[in-house]
């Protein structure tokens, strides 16, 4: 177990060092299955449908969505059918940085499997997938 700790903090490391590198600021390695699933999008969608995406509870990705709203990254505002709901879009600020995160995530995962085969990759991912199953009760 303690291993998968450590993958997560040398993973979250690399991650920290490249957006640096890349001279983004205001993003933690957290942020970016939010980021992702907007870069996706077309039009604003609305906070549950990331909270869903993102498989976290509601307050982290409130949370995560005012950070990215307080540096530029995101707009968030009410729908204009339907006043309960937050709709959240990407400014041009946070578009601008789609490529510098697509080459990261290039990087990383370049990073995270050396040389490894991909029939090795393919395995890993099919295991991982069972444990992941495994905890949450499938």
């Amino acid at each position: 177990m303690a291993q998968i700790g450590r993958i997560r903090e040398h993973a979250a490391l690399f991650i920290e060092q490249e957006l640096k590198k890349e001279a983004i600021h205001g993003i933690l390695p957290a942020h970016g299955i939010v980021l992702f699933f907007l870069f996706q999008q077309n039009h604003p969608v609305a906070m549950k449908e990331i909270v869903e995406k993102a498989g976290r509870v509601k307050s982290t990705v409130t949370g995560m969505v005012n950070t990215l709203e307080h540096h530029g990254y995101v707009e968030k505002f009410q729908s204009p059918e339907d006043g309960r709901v937050m709709l959240v879009q990407l400014t041009e600020k946070g578009r601008a940085i789609r490529p510098a995160f697509e080459n990261i995530s290039a990087r990383m995962l370049e990073k995270l499997y050396g040389d490894m085969p991909q029939t090795d990759r393919e395995k890993l991912i099919e295991l991982l997938s069972q444990v992941l199953g495994n905890l949450k009760g499938a």
